[in-house]
């Protein structure tokens, strides 16, 4: 079944679109499976399900990390962390600086909804955000990423997504590196990708309800 929702939801994306698959619920023989399957980018939100999913996979496999980093945290997963999709404070860069073995593809989090529930910058704190990351040679920020509200308004999803769009492409101007868009879930990947998603993170989609 994982292989049939992955086939299905490959065919309704384009090539440059990353699929991550989030196994946050799964054992690791459903990650395991879901690898025989064809996927290579899993995604994971907490330090334990990281490194158990991590150990098992073979090396080719990207494990990202999805969830709220604690700067603490960062030296557990630093040297076998290839994305994080949560960068929203300087102290965890500073952990990656130290603790990374080599640079870490890193997506800022912006909270575009202003939910106060939710992680992640303000949309006129990302800029001087970038500005303070300049030292560290390890965080290497290839884009943006948001969580939209849990709605069916599609009014407010569209929103949502347009709006981490309009700032990438704003900040292009200065940061031209930055060019991805981490955004869209099971539930709203369809409306992400309308408004250029490179990565969308489907989890019951593909892996089944949990």
């Amino acid at each position: 079944m994982i292989k049939e929702n992955f086939n299905a939801i490959k065919e309704e994306v384009t090539d440059d679109v990353n699929i991550i698959v989030v196994t946050k619920y799964h054992t690791v023989q459903e990650t395991l499976e879901a690898y025989s399957a064809g996927v290579r980018d899993f995604g994971e939100n907490r330090i334990e399900g990281f490194l158990e999913k991590r150990k098992a996979l073979p090396e080719d496999a990207n494990v990202h990390f999805i969830g709220t980093l604690q700067s603490r945290k960062v030296k557990d997963i630093a040297s076998s962390m290839t994305h994080l999709h949560s960068l929203d404070r300087e102290s965890v860069a500073k952990k990656i600086e130290q603790y990374a073995d080599d640079e870490v593809k890193c997506f800022v989090q912006v909270n575009v909804s202003e939910e106060t529930s939710k992680h992640g910058l303000s949309a006129d704190d990302v800029k001087p955000f970038l500005m303070k990351l300049a030292p560290y040679s390890k965080v290497k920020v290839i884009g943006l990423m948001t969580m939209a509200p849990l709605t069916e308004d599609e009014t407010v999803l569209n929103g949502t997504f347009s709006r981490l769009k309009e700032l990438r492409d704003a900040l292009q101007k200065t940061y031209p590196e930055i060019t991805e868009l981490s955004m869209g879930m099971s539930n709203d990947y369809k409306i992400a990708l309308d408004h250029g998603a490179t990565h969308i993170r489907i989890g019951s989609k593909i892996m089944g309800s949990r």
